[in-house]
C-alpha cells in the first residue's frame, strides 16, 4: 500500500436526518459506529473447545463534537417531556481525494441515543465538547472504497 492511500480522518462529511429534517453534523469532532456479533458457545461432543454459533448482532456508536448545538439535548428534553422517543439517520461519507481509495458513505439507520450532555460550564476549557452515545438498527454502504491495486 502507498501512504497516500491511508484515508485522512478528517477528510468527509457528516450529515443527520431527524424528523426528516437534514443537518449537516459539522461540529462533528468524531464518530465511531459498530457492529458486534453476538456469540452462543455451543459444545460440541467429542471436543474439549466449544464452538460458537453467531445468533445476532449489536450496533452501537459514539460521537464527540463541539457543544454548539441544542438538537441532541432536544431530543432527550422530548422524551423527558412527552415519553416519546426520537429516532434519527446518520450519514457518513469518507473521502480523501488524495487516495485510490475513493469515497465510502455508511448510513446509520433509526439511531437512538443513549443520553447527553444537558448542560456545561467550564472556566479552564479553550472549548467545550458535547459527546453521546447511541445504538442504531442497521447500516447501509451506498458507496464502498474501491478496492487498492495491491489488493489484487
Amino acid at each position: 500500500m502507498h501512504a497516500r492511500d491511508a484515508i485522512h480522518g478528517a477528510q468527509g462529511v457528516a450529515w443527520v436526518t431527524i424528523d426528516g429534517n437534514r443537518y449537516k453534523f459539522a461540529q462533528l469532532i468524531n464518530i465511531e459506529a459498530r457492529s458486534d456479533k453476538t456469540k452462543t458457545q455451543i459444545p460440541i461432543m467429542g471436543q474439549v473447545a466449544k464452538g460458537n454459533k453467531a445468533t445476532g448482532i449489536e450496533n452501537t456508536g459514539s460521537a464527540t463534537f463541539y457543544f454548539n448545538t441544542s438538537i441532541f439535548r432536544k431530543m432527550l428534553k422530548h422524551y423527558q417531556d412527552t415519553g416519546e422517543d426520537t429516532y434519527f439517520d446518520i450519514q457518513l461519507t469518507n473521502e480523501d481525494r488524495s487516495s485510490q481509495a475513493g469515497r465510502q458513505t455508511t448510513i446509520l439507520i433509526d439511531c437512538n441515543i443513549d443520553g447527553g450532555i444537558v448542560a456545561a460550564l467550564d472556566a479552564d476549557a479553550e472549548y467545550l465538547e458535547d459527546s453521546f452515545d447511541f445504538t442504531f438498527e442497521r447500516f447501509e454502504m451506498p458507496q464502498e472504497f474501491t478496492m487498492l491495486p495491491e489488493m489484487l
